[in-house]
Parts: C-alpha cells; structure tokens; sequence
C-alpha cells in the first residue's frame, strides 16, 4: 500500500465511529418509493444497481475521457479501455486523450497542480456534455462515499456481486446488477467464493493471491456478460509525482465526497487480492472517473 493513503483500517475506524467524512451532496431520501423508469441515453449500461434504500443507477460504457485539444468529454468505447502513458503529460492544449483526474476537477480537466487551493470546491464531471453520452449537460453524476458503499459492500447479496477479473489482459472489478441472472455458457465465481473475505467496507485475501485471474474474459466472452448487464472497473493506475503508476495492477475511483477539513478526498481502491473504500487520498493524485445516471 503507498505512502499517500492513510492506515485503512484507523480511517475506516474513524469514518465510522466519528463521520470523518464530510456531508455528501449527492445523496437524497425519497419521499415515497419511486417507479422506475424505462429511460435509455446513449452510453448507459443496462445492469441496474441500488446505491441506498428505494434507489439505483445505471453505469456509463466506460471510463471518462477528456481531449485538452477540443475541449471534449467521452466514455471510452469499451469497459476494459484505459489510457495509461497519455495521461503522463497533459495540458489545456493536449493532443492526447486522458483518463486520470484531479479530484472534482469537471471545469478543470487538465489541473495537475499539487496545491490543495486548486481543489478545494469539488465540480462534478458529470454536468459536462458527453459526447457519446447523450450530449446534454448533467445526465450524469460521481457516485458519493457511502453510495459505493451500499453498492458493493450492503445491497442485498453484495458479496455475491463483486468479483476481480481480467478482460482482453486488463485487470480489474466486476460488479453485478441487482437482478443478476447469469447468462448461458457463462461463468462468474464471487470474491467471497474464492478465499476472500468480507468486512463493512472491503473484500481481502490475507494470503494475497491473484484474484484478477478468478474470472477471465475474452472480448467476445465478456460482450455476454455485459449485456446480462455487469460492469468492469479496469486497473488504470494512477498520476502521481513520478508519472503513471500501477497501470494494470491497481484501481482508483474517485468518489464525491471530501475527506473532513483536510486535503484528502474519498475514493474506491483495489488491487489483485482486496477491494475496498479509502479516505484519505490526495485530491491532487490523477484518478479514474466512473459516471453513473440515475434510474428515475
């Protein structure tokens, strides 16, 4: 584990018994229970996932995207895609696609700044126009701490849900809808099912044994899987002070929500043998951004 993070288990600690975090803006209690919608916009999945009680989202096509050059956002084409090396050099001007961002950084893409000032108001990527995501502004949105959470740690049957994988040689997490029916001729094995074991807010193997190779997916093989509706969250590694690192190896997603009154941020983490919520991050650290919409 690096430097940058905090002792998981004294933040989880903290974060539970004394709300460490700070109050997350995305998250809303229903008046009544509500009918969900039949509403499609391009780049949304299918799979439908609860983030809290009476509430759920669908996930975009793929890691977000940013062209410095054409001021342009994008899902990436496919789940497994990410950028590595392009995100080594960026700048308004780039030429180059990117995938790794600051915290909040949705009306500032290209900030690789190490000033805590230049991230101190969190902006949600998510009110951009994405072009293959329907190209109107806000249709999407960054999931808050405690929404990943219930999603992958509380929902009913969560640790039947989760997974490491590997698809076309990226590794990775896979995540299951609510209403998971596994295709014909497909195969999943759960975390839990495979010598990982479950806490409130992580999945571990002590013995730390290669999980990503538990489910491994050709293009096609996982082309299935996606339609029945799971998603995948490739290692795309991280920008830190010495470029790109972890690529393949690690994960991190940044969350909406900011760490109390310091210069940290919440993200999700994992790597070959855990999985996990972690809160104190530097929002300076370029991560990956996963958008969801949510199901009306």
């Amino acid at each position: 584990m690096k430097t940058k993070h905090l002792s998981m288990a004294v933040l989880c600690l903290a974060c539970l018994m004394l709300g460490s975090c700070e109050k997350e803006s995305n998250e809303v209690t229903p008046d009544s229970t509500p009918q969900e919608s039949t509403e499609t916009i391009a780049g949304m999945l299918p799979g439908k996932f609860s983030i809290g009680e009476n509430r759920k989202i669908q996930f975009s096509q793929g890691n977000l995207q940013y062209l410095g050059e054409t001021k342009t956002w994008r899902f990436a084409e496919h789940q497994f895609d990410c950028l590595g090396s392009a995100n080594n050099y960026i700048s308004e001007g780039n030429i180059d696609w990117i995938d790794l961002f600051g915290w909040g950084t949705g009306d500032n893409p290209t900030n690789a700044s190490k000033s805590y000032s230049d991230y101190s108001v969190f902006t949600d990527w998510g009110v951009n126009k994405i072009s293959n995501g329907g190209n109107k502004e806000n249709l999407w949105r960054t999931l808050s701490r405690s929404e990943w959470i219930y999603l992958c740690f509380t929902r009913k049957n969560a640790e039947k849900l989760f997974g490491l994988g590997r698809i076309n040689e990226i590794n990775g997490v896979i995540l299951l809808p609510d209403n998971w029916n596994i295709p014909a001729d497909a195969a999943f094995l759960a975390g839990t099912s495979v010598d990982m074991d479950k806490s409130e807010t992580a999945y571990f193997d002590n013995k730390k044994g290669n999980h990503f190779y538990d489910n491994v997916y050709t293009i096609e093989e996982w082309s299935v899987m996606e339609k029945a509706g799971a998603v995948f969250l490739p290692a795309a590694g991280e920008r830190g002070n010495k470029g790109i690192i972890y690529y393949n190896e690690n994960g991190y997603y940044w969350t909406s929500t900011p760490h109390n009154g310091d210069s940290y941020a919440c993200e999700i983490f994992f790597y070959k043998s855990y999985f996990s919520e972690e809160s104190g991050v530097d929002r300076s650290w370029g991560q990956s951004v996963r958008l969801v919409h949510d199901v009306k």
